[in-house]
Order: C-alpha cells, then structure tokens, then sequence
C-alpha cells in the first residue's frame, strides 16, 4: 500500500503506512530484519522528502546505508540522487547518479536502472543539456518497454516532452505530454497528472496563452497541495506567477513567485529559489523603478544560478542586471558587462540577449545596430512561430515579440522619418497572417468531440430559444472545447512565412487603386494614425486612447440594445441619442482630424485594441465613403493579390439558416442575381454540405444567427441546421472562399491578442485566404440586414468591388469590409 501510495503521488499516505511497517519492526529502537527495515527507510526518505523534509529523507537514508543489503545499495544511491534532485542541488544529484549507473548497467535491476536513467535525464534537463537528457531518457524507454515497466515509460515519454519544450519544439512537447497523461489515466495513476498539467502550463506559457496556463495552474496547485507535494506545489505557484507577469499582472505575480520561494526555501532548494527570485526583478523592471538594490539582487542570483550549474538561467539574471543598470542610467557599467551567449538557448533568453543588446545600443545613441538586434530577433520569433501548426498559439505567442517591435517603434519615432516608424508599426501588429497555414490532419478523436459538440449547441440553442438554459450541457460543451484545443495545439506547423511587406510596394498599390491607408498605433496612452496618402506619410496625434475606446464600449453596447426588437420606444429613443453621441465623438477623435492629409480617396484602415470593432461606415466622416479594414499593410496587400487571382471554381453558395426570420427571402432575392448559385435552405444547410460548397467558392453568402465567444473565439459559430459551423471548422479548408458575406449578428469581431493578433469568425476566414469578409461588428435586426444585402450584391452584380458596394448601400447598419476591399 505505502509503495502505490508513493507511486500514486501521494507522499502523506504513503508516509502513514511506511512508519505503521517500521513500528512492527521495532524500530527505531532495534530491528529484527535490518534488511526489510533499510528498504522501508529508502521509501520512506522519499515520501518525506516530497512533503517538504528533505534533511530527514536524507538522514533516513544514512541511517539506512548501515543496514541495506548489497542487492538494495543502487536503489539507495538512485534514491539519494532523487532527493538532491528534487532539492535542487543538481550537480551533487549528478555526481550521485553518475556513480551508481555504471554497476546498474552491468547487473542491477531493470527497474531501478531504469529510474537511476529517467531521475539523470531530469538532471540534465535542471540543467539545459538535452542532447544528454534525450540519450537517457531512450535508454530508459527501451528498459521500460522491454521489461514491462508501464509506469516507468510513461514518466519517460513526458520527460521526452520536456525535453521538447526546452528545445523549442511545442507540438512535440504538447503530443509527449498529451501521450503520457493518457498513459497515467490508464495505469489509474491520476495523482500524478498534476504534474503532467504543471508542464503543460509552462508549454502554454511560452505560447502567450497565460489566461489558459493560469486555469491549468489553478488546479494543479490545488491538488498539490492536498498531495501535500511542497516541491510541485512551489513549482505551480512559481509558474502561476510568470503567468500573471505575462499577463500584466504585476502584483499577483509579486504575490505568487514570494510564496513559490519561500516554500522552496523551508525546503533548502537553492536553485528554485533563485528562479523564483527572478521574478520580482523582472517586476521592478516592468514598473520602471529598477534601482541599485535591483542590479544587486540578479547579480546575487546570477551568481547562484552559475554555481549551481543553470547556465540559461544564470545568463537570464545577468541581462536582467545589464538592463536595470541602464534604466538607472548606469550606461558606463552596462557597457561593460559582456552580453553573450550560445545559439541553443530558449527562445525566451535569445528574445531578451537581442532586446538586452539593442538596449545598449540605444543607451549609446547608435539606432542602426539596435534595429539590426530587434529585426533578428523578431525574426527568431517568426520561425519559432512558423513551428507551431494552431492558430491558437501562433497568435498568442505573440507576446514573445511584443517588446522587440515596440522597442523598434519608440526608436524609430525618436530618430526615425515617418517611413521608418511604418515599417516598425507594421512589425507590431498581425505577424500570424505571414505564417503559411496548416490544415489538420483527419484525427477520429477531434471529430468525435466535434460532433458531439455540435449537437449540445443544437441542443442548447433550442432550450435558450425557449428560455431554459441547460447548465450541464454548457459544461460539456467547454470540457470539449478544451479537449479539441488541446489537439490543435500539437499541430505542427510549416516553418514556412513571408516578410513583411516592403513599403514601396504597398505605396504603389495604393497609388495604382486610389486608395489611402491610415495606420492606427497608440504610444504612451495616445493614439496616433500613420496617413499614407498622395505618396508622403505623415504622423497626427490624435489624443488619449481610454476616451476612444470608452466611446466604441458604448457604441457597441447601444447597437447591440437597439437591435433588440423588444426595445420599448421610449428606450430605444434614450439608445439612438446615445448612438449619435459616440458616432460623433469617434468621428471626432478617429477622423475629423485626418482630413487635412487625405482627399477623396477610398480608405485602408489598420486598426489597432478596440478599434479593430468600430462600425467605421457609421462615422459621419466616412458615410458613403469606401473603407476596407485590415490587420496590417502586410495582410492587406497579400489579400489584394488573392483577389487578383481567378477563383478556384464553384458557383456562389446561397445559405439559409434556421430561426432567421428573412433568411429565405434574402437567399431568394439575391439568388436571382446570380444565375447558377447554388442555395441551401432548411435542412440541407448543414455544416458538412456548407463547409464542402465553401471550398474554393468565388463567393459565399451566409444568411443565419452567429454568435461571437469572446472567451473562445475559435468556437465563434453561424447556426446551421445541424448545429454549429465553427471557426475551428474552417480550417478544413483546401481553399478558401474569395470573398464570404455573414449577413447576420456580430461575427466580425475578434478577440485582440497582445501584438494585435485577432480571433474570431472573420479572423479566421482571413487566417484561411479569404480576400473579403463582409460582416457586422453588432446586431443587426434581421429584416435590415435583408434589404441592406440585396442592395450590396445589386453592386457587386454591377462590377463593384466590396468595398465600395458597401458604401454604396448608404446602410445605417454595422456592417465592415474586411480584408482586400
């Protein structure tokens, strides 16, 4: 029992059993069976060591040393080795573990031959040398794998996946991860999944998806601490803390990495401790109030980590310390300072030795050799990003990049023409659309969850139809949101991207439609706009951004309230008011002050936070003007060459959803435009035969309710027949549309990730190669949207481009032009 107990991560019940068997041996007095007694002692050093003794797990072991029999000494030494491990003194368990392997590999037991090779592979992971972790780690898995050792692989196979992660390599590290904790459930060994969760986090973490890393964390510290395992639990609390950093979140991450090292320093673990103490230094950092005290501290901790053999780290202190001297003015002493480092770092330590250089460079007043750093080190990050095959992480691994571009951006606005400080907002914003895309390989289990999925949103839409909520089935339906997630993250991507579009040419495709661009960018709390017009690029500032985005909160709110039919009049009076404040104050505050720059030509916008949802055809200033909304220049142009191109064939597809109430009208009506469309209506409007006629359509039409997830904005869905089609569902896509029309709700809004990376329906059809989205950013009443979108294909019928079709409708209503235009 104390030995499953053990295996089960469960130290403290463990601990109970093995003290119950020693009392029957009598000991501590005396013994009886020395042997039996030194085996128990080696068990028991370990439970106690995981609940937070370490100094008596090792006494334990002495005590044992004296009466362990011959056959059972490499176990203790392997257990020895563990225990210095897991306290942290990494190179005292290597000595330790170094010595016992080769007497292991001539006649010891598989098993403990085996653990001896999997505890030295986490040695060499503490300390960042994969190669030799990986050669271990596949000896142990042959062991395992020959000797039946199900439990041993499967600790081997996500040490495999750590290894993975170190390297950089997140799909690998996600599917070893996903793997063993398969393997774990299996064995009905669960205690040990919140390890497997722990590291998971940490994957996601170097992905920027912290709000995910955090809810993984939340329930592994929990269960930690009911196991009572004090270094896991210090290990989650530490990694909780990096996510709230990430996140912005300063304070909790003060919070939680002093609680993570004061649990790691009650057990004596120097080495995590000293992680733990990088923390609040970045903190300081952060706040910009680095003083000498902060320099002080990551010298003190570089220092540590260099003792104890962690190189990466070590180094990570020592760059912290190079910038906190230069945010103190310490130019002369960060000067010199060496900052230098191998080629196999994390990327997390390369991103910080480029921003660590450019800094100095700066510091010295030398712009070219500091954009030289930041431009290769945003480089790194874009074929570290080209790796990762989900949508999900590519965008949110834009966090790692978000210094290094605006780092760029502040330097270019100090020293830099207009031109310049356009190619850096351009490196700031949107980097997923020049990833080539992936589409995911046929996978039974995902398509499983897919349509189970499917039919509880059928099922869900029907009882909030009739106003009964079913709590149980929105809780399946986020457990297999999760579950579909999780696999598209171990999709591997193409390492394949495309540069930033160059300036000149996005000039000369300007110049050659008659378009004008405005580039929205906000430093220091103001938001300014980049005016490419007539060949010249100027620079406006446009004020404080809070009133702006305060201002689109509002708006967004009265369209979708006024759209309510229900709406009494005399509410709905008080809302139109409301709505015809906030057009003009945007107008105001986005627009009015642009018209000294521009003529009349049709308009690009790149917006950047909130502004990616202003309803810009509501703006006094631009009625009845051609606006196209973009994520980037770069995004921008690379769509207009997909408009250019011939359509891979296929008729337009027409398609009525259910419970619209003029969705059969508005698909009759526009069908007549087009001779030769294909329209599905009731029940064939299902998301297999919608998802099929798709594919590489010169022109979609999408007539059904939608609903944007802000919490998951790939499950963003249209209502079809047979329940949802998803944003997850388009990556399915061999091509994608031209050009798709969503006539009804809100799905052109996005989430907007750190570095402007958006999600969200219309995101994710740009993501796939659609030119043109045409979609609503509110509510919209069903029978405006009708008449609004005969009048828009009357245009396009006429030769019109998107655009300008949109324009020509005059509409009130919130529709955008997304994309090429």
């Amino acid at each position: 029992m104390a030995i499953a107990a053990a295996a089960a991560a469960a130290p403290a019940v463990a601990a109970r059993h093995l003290y119950a068997a020693l009392r029957l041996l009598a000991w501590p007095d005396s013994t009886t069976e020395p042997e039996l007694t030194a085996r128990l002692l080696i068990t028991l050093a370990h439970a106690e060591a995981e609940q937070g003794r370490t100094a008596q797990g090792l006494e334990l072991l002495d005590r044992a040393e004296s009466m362990v029999a011959p056959a059972d000494r490499a176990t203790l030494l392997q257990q020895r080795g563990l225990l210095l491990l897991r306290a942290g003194r990494i190179d005292a368990a290597q000595r330790q573990l170094d010595a016992v392997l080769p007497a292991l590999a001539q006649d010891g037991e598989p098993v403990v031959l085996a653990r001896t090779l999997l505890n030295r592979a986490v040695s060499h992971l503490t300390a960042g040398r994969v190669r030799l972790a990986r050669a271990d780690l596949e000896r142990c898995r042959a062991l395992a794998q020959a000797h039946g050792l199900d439990l041993v692989a499967a600790k081997c196979v996500h040490n495999i996946g750590y290894g993975e992660l170190l390297s950089g390599d997140l799909p690998a590290a996600l599917r070893s991860f996903d793997a063993a904790a398969g393997s774990l459930r299996r064995l009905g060994a669960t205690g040990l999944l919140p390890v497997s969760a722990l590291d998971r986090s940490r994957a996601l973490l170097c992905a920027g998806l912290d709000r995910e890393a955090g809810r993984e964390l939340e329930e592994a510290i929990a269960l930690f601490r009911q196991q009572r395992l004090r270094q896991d639990h210090a290990e989650a609390e530490l990694a909780r803390a990096q996510a709230a950093l990430y996140a912005g979140d300063l304070a909790g991450a003060r919070l939680w990495s002093g609680r993570a090292r004061r649990r790691f320093t009650r057990r004596g673990n120097r080495a995590w401790a000293a992680l733990a103490g990088l923390v609040p230094v970045r903190v300081d950092l952060a706040e910009g109030r680095a003083t000498a005290a902060t320099v002080r501290r990551a010298d003190a901790l570089a220092a540590t980590l260099r003792e104890l053999g962690l190189r990466h780290d070590a180094e990570t202190a020592g760059l912290l310390a190079v910038r906190a001297l230069l945010a103190g003015g310490r130019v002369g002493e960060a000067r010199r300072r060496r900052v230098a480092g191998g080629s196999h770092a994390p990327m997390e330590v390369r991103v910080l030795r480029r921003l660590t250089r450019a800094a100095l460079h700066l510091a010295e007043d030398r712009p070219g050799p500091a954009f030289a750093q930041l431009r290769a080190g945003l480089a790194d990050l874009q074929e570290y990003r080209s790796r990762l095959g989900s949508l999900d992480l590519q965008s949110g691994s834009a966090t790692l990049g978000v210094e290094l571009a605006g780092t760029g951006l502040e330097a270019a606005w100090r020293s830099g023409p207009p031109r310049s400080i356009f190619g850096w907002s351009e490196r700031c914003r949107a980097q997923v659309f020049r990833i080539r895309r992936v589409r995911p390989p046929a996978d039974p289990e995902v398509a499983d969850a897919l349509a189970e999925l499917r039919q509880l949103r059928l099922t869900a839409r029907a009882a909030e139809l009739a106003r009964e909520p079913e709590p149980r089935s929105r809780a399946r339906c986020a457990e297999l949101e999760r579950l579909i997630r999780q696999r598209g993250w171990q999709l591997d991507g193409t390492r394949e991207s495309t540069g930033v579009a160059p300036y000149g040419e996005v000039r000369a495709e300007l110049a050659a439609t008659g378009r004008a661009m405005v580039s929205y960018l906000i430093r220091a709390g103001r938001l300014h706009a980049l005016v490419l017009a007539g060949g010249a690029v100027s620079v406006v500032d446009l004020g404080g951004y809070d009133a702006v985005a305060e201002a689109v909160r509002r708006l967004l709110a009265d369209l979708n309230a006024v759209a309510n039919a229900r709406l009494p009049e005399r509410l709905a009076a008080v809302v139109r008011t409301s709505i015809r404040r906030q057009r003009a104050v945007l107008d105001a505050e986005l627009v009015a002050p642009l018209h000294p720059y521009l003529r009349d030509e049709d308009l690009v916008l790149l917006p950047t936070r909130l502004l990616s949802m202003v309803p810009w055809g509501q703006l006094p200033g631009l009625h009845r003007r051609p606006v196209t909304v973009a994520p980037s220049a770069s995004a921008w142009l690379a769509a207009r060459r997909r408009a250019a191109r011939p359509a891979a064939g296929g008729p337009p597809l027409l398609v009525a959803g259910p419970d619209l109430a003029y969705a059969d009208a508005e698909v009759a009506a526009i069908a007549t435009r087009y001779p030769g469309a294909r329209a599905l209506h009731g029940s064939a409007a299902t998301t297999g035969a919608t998802l099929a006629a798709m594919d590489g359509a010169a022109l979609v039409h999408l007539a059904a309710h939608g609903s944007h997830d802000p919490d998951n904005a790939l499950f963003s869905r249209l209502h079809l027949a047979d329940g949802p089609l998803m944003a997850y569902d388009l990556q399915q896509l061999d091509t994608a549309p031209k050009h798709v029309v969503l006539s009804s709700c809100d799905l052109g809004r996005a989430i907007v990730r750190p570095g402007d990376e958006l999600l969200g329906f219309t995101a994710a059809l740009l993501y796939a190669g659609t030119a043109t989205v045409v979609a609503s950013v509110a509510r919209v009443p069903d029978e405006a949207a009708a008449d609004l979108m005969a009048r828009y294909h009357e245009e396009l019928v006429e030769g019109a481009e998107p655009a300008r079709a949109l324009a020509a409708t005059a509409s009130p209503a919130p529709f955008v032009c997304f994309g090429a235009g």
